[in-house]
């Protein structure tokens, strides 16, 4: 069986991921989506909302699970019997970027290997960080993420009120 896993912190899961994962899933038997806790970030959304989010957002897709995890890629590869990490790219600082994690990995372990998929144009300047700058400053979200983040984030707003 040919495995993928398409790790992230997915905060929030954007349109542009769901594209990444549906190219991913016409490519591999089995892709798992991992949302990782990223040290690195302060979460806006918690892990097992991002979860519910991804699972929703992607039940279209038989052979697309969500699971998470939290410590480095190359145990939770292991631990799924993975071999391939499917990421996507917008820009060539994303791929500078992507490449280094792709060299590390490798070096912890060198039978994983990384595939990069092009963002679509359209999705080129979509980020979960932008859509974070937006929801913080009211900005409208929708076409940019699932319905289920959307109406997440509206029912944010109205708390808010």
């Amino acid at each position: 069986m040919r495995r993928a896993v398409c790790s992230g912190s997915f905060d929030p899961v954007t349109n542009g991921h769901i594209d990444i994962f549906e190219r991913a899933s016409a490519m591999f038997d089995e892709v798992i989506i991992c949302v990782f806790h990223n040290v690195k970030k302060q979460a806006f959304f918690p892990v097992e909302e991002r979860v519910r989010f991804l699972r929703e957002a992607t039940r279209h897709l038989s052979n697309v699970r969500v699971a998470s995890f939290s410590g480095l890629i190359t145990d939770y590869m292991k631990e799924a019997d993975a071999h391939i990490i499917v990421r996507g790219v917008r820009s060539v600082k994303d791929l500078e970027y992507e490449q280094n994690e792709a060299y590390m990995i490798r070096h912890l372990e060198p039978d994983i290997d990384t595939i990069f998929l092009l963002t679509r144009p359209e999705y080129s300047f979509v980020s979960s960080s932008g859509i974070r700058e937006l929801i913080r400053f009211h900005g409208d979200v929708h076409g940019l993420v699932p319905a289920c983040v959307a109406q997440a984030i509206e029912n944010l707003e109205q708390e808010r009120k």
